[in-house]
């Protein structure tokens, strides 16, 4: 079992910057694939970033550039930098662990954090 807990969120005028994290209990994290997602209001809940078990990373188009996805796997730590921030960035984020080597789809995180606001103001 794995438990995620997301901070960081919080309030932020376009242009600036947020680090989300997510601590993750569990003594396999550094075999876990990681994600953030984030699901605005009356949308559904949508990709922004991933990092495989290796270090690798995948971005949703419209953060490439300005989002960071790294993972610190002594802290048991995922980490979201999110620069530049637009009006449409804002969110409630979301952490996601899987228990698979590959993960292709949303429906194969296994394991979800309670959420971080972000909203970021014109």
């Amino acid at each position: 079992q794995v438990q995620l807990v997301e901070s960081g969120g919080g309030l932020m005028q376009a242009g600036g910057s947020l680090r989300l994290s997510c601590a993750a209990s569990g003594r396999t994290f550094s075999s876990y694939p990681m994600g953030w997602f984030r699901q605005a209001p009356g949308k559904e809940r949508d990709f922004v970033a991933g990092i495989s078990s290796s270090g690798t990373t995948y971005y949703k188009d419209s953060v490439k550039g300005r989002f960071t996805i790294s993972r610190d796997n002594v802290k048991n730590t995922v980490y979201l930098e999110m620069n530049s921030l637009k009006p449409e960035d804002t969110a409630v984020y979301y952490c996601a662990a899987s228990e698979l080597s590959v993960v292709s789809t949303i429906h194969e995180y296994e394991y979800w954090g309670q959420g971080t606001q972000v909203t970021v103001s014109s």
